[in-house]
Parts: structure tokens; sequence; C-alpha cells
């Protein structure tokens, strides 16, 4: 997968906002206020919540070992950071896109919520 086709995919669910809070090499996708997703476009990595907490979110780095590392600041809480150059398959990755963005969207207050 592509960056541009990550970014796409990304910005094209229900009420999803693209953030730039730290300059121009990293986009955050939000819904509701709250991240799902920390793309680094340099780097050409994708930061996305993978489970309930850095043990859950571990299947992922022991499926691909290098390509799925603990992301950083927030890797306790169930993120993992993947890398777009490596051997993750497109259709997990995606997996992993919809599984973020519905764990954030599960714990925003109904108000927040976007109709889907």
């Amino acid at each position: 997968m592509t960056l541009d086709e990550l970014i796409v995919y990304c910005a094209g669910k229900p009420g999803a906002e693209e953030t730039y809070p730290w300059g121009e090499a990293e986009l955050v996708c939000k819904v509701g206020g709250k991240a799902f997703a920390f793309i680094g476009l340099d780097a050409h990595t994708v930061g996305l919540k993978c489970g309930a907490d850095a043990e859950a979110a571990s299947v992922w780095r022991e499926r691909f070992p290098g390509d799925v590392t603990v992301s950083g600041y927030v890797g306790r809480y169930g993120w993992n950071t993947i890398s777009l150059k490596g051997s993750v398959p497109d259709d997990d990755l995606l997996e992993l896109v919809d599984g973020s963005y519905e764990a954030v969207v599960a714990r925003l207050p109904k108000g927040r919520r976007p109709a889907v």
C-alpha cells in the first residue's frame, strides 16, 4: 500500500479529519477530536491502536517482526507503528486501520460519534 492510498483510506472514514499538530512530517487522522492514525509522511509509517494494551498489540509485532514495532510514548496503550514498505499485507494493514478507527469511535461520547 502506498502512502497516498493509506491517506485516502484514513481520510475517507466517516467523520475523519486530517491534522498536522507537529508540522508537515506527520499527519494525524482524527475522529471526534481523537487520533486513530499517526502517519509518518517522511518515514512511510503509520501508528495505529492494535489492541487494548501493549500485550494485546504484541500479536502483530510477533507476526511481522521489524515491520511492526511498539509506538513511542503510547505503545503501552496498545499502539504499534507499522512500516508501509515492509512485509505487512495490504489486507492486514486495512484491518488494523479499521480496528484503530473503531476502537477510538467506541470510546467517544455518543454525541461526538460520526453518523454512519
